[in-house]
């Protein structure tokens, strides 16, 4: 099978039948051999009811349907799962992804040897309460990530060889950086396509401000797994053992100030009276307890049965 189109949808029964008539004229006027799969992530409109509907006419139609909303990045994975296409394309079912870019996509997989592209909706018609969040969010995302030549993360229409699909996994709200997921698994061969951004025809968009705190929160997330995940005493043993060091230094300080000043017939006060000695308490405290948690973190580590799991490229 040529391309696996995965959808993930939430109450939007409006725009299926024209997203998949469109697909399919696509598919057709091309020659490919497809599927569509619809991961109905528990909608409360007819959306399922659409979905049979449709897949009783079209066969390469297939759906999914969850017992309640659990998010786009499981629904994305279940598509995941299900795809059988030597090129996978995802998109949103809000009729803002164009089918019309899925040859281009494919060519990119097949002849380019992209292990990803991910789209660049480079004109938005979106509001500046979206649009400069968004902004902001792709620069630190290109920062952390190291991946400088994609512009837009948060595009959910995108290109993957199949073997990509099936070495992530995609959960919690990580489909805002399947790319980074993509590259911490060895599949750094990642292009962008400036792609057609279409105002939403039908419905609301499902998605607030809050997914952009979000996002920074797993963006750090994924940032310490991929650098640290396997060797977290790397991080806090260091991090604790500097803490306490410095803490010790102060106490130090502290007690033979207080030393000289007596021998030499100065003033002088209580060591259990200065502040300074109270945070250098704290800061020797506070890094006995760091230096721990990467000691418990190694152990924990340790005793993963995928401690020793690697991704063979190639092997003869």
């Amino acid at each position: 099978m040529d391309i696996s189109v995965i959808v993930p949808l939430y109450n939007e029964a409006e725009s299926l039948p024209e997203l998949t008539a469109w697909i399919e004229r696509v598919m057709k006027e091309h020659g490919y051999t497809y599927e569509v799969i619809l991961v109905d992530d528990g909608s409360t409109d007819e959306s399922w009811k659409v979905i049979g509907e449709l897949a009783a006419a079209n066969p390469a139609l297939h759906g999914v349907s969850f017992r309640r909303n659990y998010g786009k990045s499981p629904a994305l994975n279940t598509g995941f799962g299900m795809a059988q296409g030597d090129v996978v394309i995802t998109m949103d079912a809000d009729l803002q992804d164009s089918p019309d870019e899925i040859p281009e996509l494919y060519r990119m997989i097949t002849e380019d040897g992209y292990d990803l592209v991910s789209g660049w909706k480079k004109k938005r018609y979106d509001p500046l309460t979206k649009t400069i969040p968004t902004k902001l969010f792709n620069a630190t995302a290109r920062r952390v990530s190291g991946i400088r030549n994609l512009h837009d993360f948060n595009c959910g229409l995108k290109a993957y060889r199949n073997e990509v699909i099936k070495h992530i996994e995609v959960y919690g709200d990580m489909h805002r950086y399947i790319p980074y997921l993509a590259k911490n698994a060895g599949f750094d061969r990642i292009g962008e396509k400036v792609v057609q951004h279409q105002a939403r025809k039908y419905g609301s968009t499902k998605f607030g401000l809050d997914r952009f705190v979000n996002g920074y929160l797993d963006l750090a997330t994924l940032w310490f797994t991929g650098r640290f995940g396997a060797k977290p005493m790397h991080f806090f043993g260091l991090l604790g053992s500097l803490m306490f060091i410095i803490g010790l230094i102060a106490v130090m300080v502290v007690g033979f100030g207080k030393l000289w000043d007596m021998t030499h017939g100065e003033p002088y006060i209580l060591v259990t009276d200065s502040p300074y000695f109270y945070l250098s308490l704290t800061m020797m405290l506070m890094g006995t307890m760091l230096f721990l948690t990467g000691f418990i973190g190694e152990l924990i580590v340790r005793n993963s049965p995928s401690r020793n799991h690697y991704e063979i490229k190639s092997k003869f």
